[in-house]
């Protein structure tokens, strides 16, 4: 004979079950939201990091990426830096790299998530830089003068970098040591920029080529797509 089968409290232990994971993960995300508050760092809450400066209204994300030369970083004001960035000043922790800043944002940038800048000489960017996530800007390369040497081994090569103001940075893309970035200019995802670059363009691949230009006279060349909300003939065309 079959054994009778309590359906009803089978039923109630599941919801409870139910019940308890969803008040366990709201939990748990209520918890990660106020750690994630309560980590960042302003210049009001600067938690271990002693930075040249913080602007004001400027917030790093938490949990912050590698950071350490903080004495000579400055960070401007209404600062956007995303979570798990890497800001870093020296080739190591404990460096004393003199009396000047070595990394300097400006005000308003924005350095999306897993974004990496590292800098023992000089990096600088402008106001209004936007970067998305995971941009890599660097003053050190790896050097191979010596075929005999590990090239992991060999001393890097080290060169200032600039990125100027209101300029664009896609996810992914790599600012190479002694770039030079003028005002307003794009480069696309996954480019990789050396050399210098000039203002209003438009700078894609590997390494990055200019392939848009803003001229005074002519507009952009080559000229942009039009873009625009679609006509009602087009909402009509889409609908048959």
């Amino acid at each position: 004979m079959p054994k009778n089968k309590n359906a009803f409290s089978s039923g109630a232990v599941g919801a409870l079950g139910a019940w308890r994971r969803r008040a366990v993960s709201r939990a748990v995300h209520r918890g990660w939201r106020w750690i994630q508050q309560a980590g960042s760092v302003t210049a009001e809450r600067p938690g271990p990091y002693r930075f040249r400066r913080i602007g004001t209204g400027t917030r790093l994300a938490f949990p912050l990426g590698t950071v350490f030369g903080e004495g000579w970083i400055e960070l401007g004001d209404h600062c956007i830096v995303g979570e798990q960035v890497t800001l870093t000043a020296g080739m190591v922790p404990g460096l004393d790299l003199g009396p000047d800043p070595v990394l300097r944002l400006g005000n308003g940038v924005v350095l999306g998530r897993g974004s990496h800048v590292i800098a023992s000489q000089p990096v600088t960017f402008g106001n209004d830089v936007f970067c998305g996530p995971y941009v890599y800007v660097t003053s050190d390369n790896h050097s191979y003068e010596d075929p005999e040497q590990p090239i992991g081994r060999q001393w890097p090569r080290s060169s200032p970098v600039s990125i100027g103001s209101g300029s664009w940075l896609g996810a992914g893309a790599v600012i190479l040591p002694g770039a030079r970035l003028g005002r307003n200019v794009v480069v696309a995802a996954g480019a990789v920029v050396r050399g210098e670059v000039p203002d209003h363009s438009v700078v894609a691949g590997v390494p990055a080529k200019v392939v848009r230009r803003w001229d005074a006279v002519r507009g952009w060349e080559p000229p942009l797509p039009v873009a625009g909300p679609p006509t009602l003939a087009e909402l009509g065309e889409g609908a048959g």
